[in-house]
């Protein structure tokens, strides 16, 4: 994922959820400690631009792994690109922030958020079983 000054923050906010389907970033103006959460007053909006929001301007290349923990992704977009990141993983219909689960990798979250969906999808197609009957 390639960051600069001329991408908004909507952009890799989609490139992260192509790679991670049941996972998606969200910036804020303030940091937060690992285990805490970000509150939703200083939320950035996605179609700002990264020059207009970050501390530290470094251009390069972000490789994301699968086997990175959330701390470890949202330190790396704190202290090498100047972004307050926060992880949130799918949770039925609801998106959650990784608070509590900072010390999971990416992969174990996604697959976290997954299954979740797919138990909701189970329990939307058993309600609708039963009001057809």
């Amino acid at each position: 994922m390639l960051i600069d000054d001329h991408k908004m923050i909507m952009d890799l906010q989609m490139e992260f959820h192509q790679k991670f389907p049941y996972l998606k970033l969200e910036f804020y103006s303030g940091t937060h400690k690992v285990g805490e959460t970000s509150p939703a007053k200083t939320h950035l909006d996605g179609s700002l631009l990264l020059k207009n929001v970050r501390t530290v301007h470094t251009e390069d290349d972000l490789y994301i792994r699968e086997e990175m923990s959330v701390s470890e992704l949202e330190q790396l977009f704190l202290n090498k690109y100047g972004l307050n990141a926060q992880v949130f993983r799918r949770s039925g219909n609801l998106w959650l922030q990784t608070s509590a689960t900072d010390h999971w990798t990416l992969a174990e979250q996604n697959r976290k958020g997954g299954r979740s969906e797919e138990l909701l999808e189970q329990k939307i197609e058993e309600i609708e079983d039963r009001q057809e009957r």
